[in-house]
């Protein structure tokens, strides 16, 4: 187990996540009731824990938030720490209102757009939104084995 954490440890450091992070992922975290491990989870996938990213399709931030949804969610600067977690997981806890708590479908949401996937349910055709799902659940599972939970 101490190798695991010592791992854990290793990888978010090497991915650039920083103390006042996981302090903002925290306190959004319960702020917005979303489970702190998800949203570690989707941070990682998203952007490697680097603030700076920006995708090809022009998603930006920690969380990697559009522009659309980042003015749906009143965010100025989606490069800020606490306004571009803030964004995502009020983006997060809005999808799962949406797909009744399914985690399956928000995070298929989140990844490829609330619309395309509750127009076809959980039978997406897309691998890329799967393998996406895997990842962060992956993920998500690996963060709760460390004992991130206070």
């Amino acid at each position: 187990m101490i190798r695991f954490l010592a791992a854990l440890t290793f990888i978010a450091t090497a991915c650039g996540q920083t103390p006042e992070m996981r302090r903002w992922a925290d306190h959004w975290s319960d702020e917005f009731g979303i489970e702190r491990e998800l949203v570690y989870a989707v941070i990682e996938v998203e952007s490697a824990w680097n603030s700076r990213a920006v995708s090809s399709a022009g998603a930006i931030g920690l969380m990697q938030l559009m522009p659309a949804t980042a003015t749906t969610f009143r965010v100025r600067n989606r490069f800020d720490v606490s306004e571009n977690i803030r964004g995502g997981v009020a983006y997060l806890a809005w999808l799962s209102q949406q797909c009744r708590g399914d985690w399956r479908l928000v995070l298929a949401s989140y990844n490829a757009g609330l619309r395309r996937v509750m127009t076809s349910g959980l039978n997406f055709a897309s691998p890329s939104v799967r393998a996406y799902v895997n990842k962060v659940a992956y993920r998500r599972n690996r963060w709760k084995k460390s004992g991130t939970k206070e």
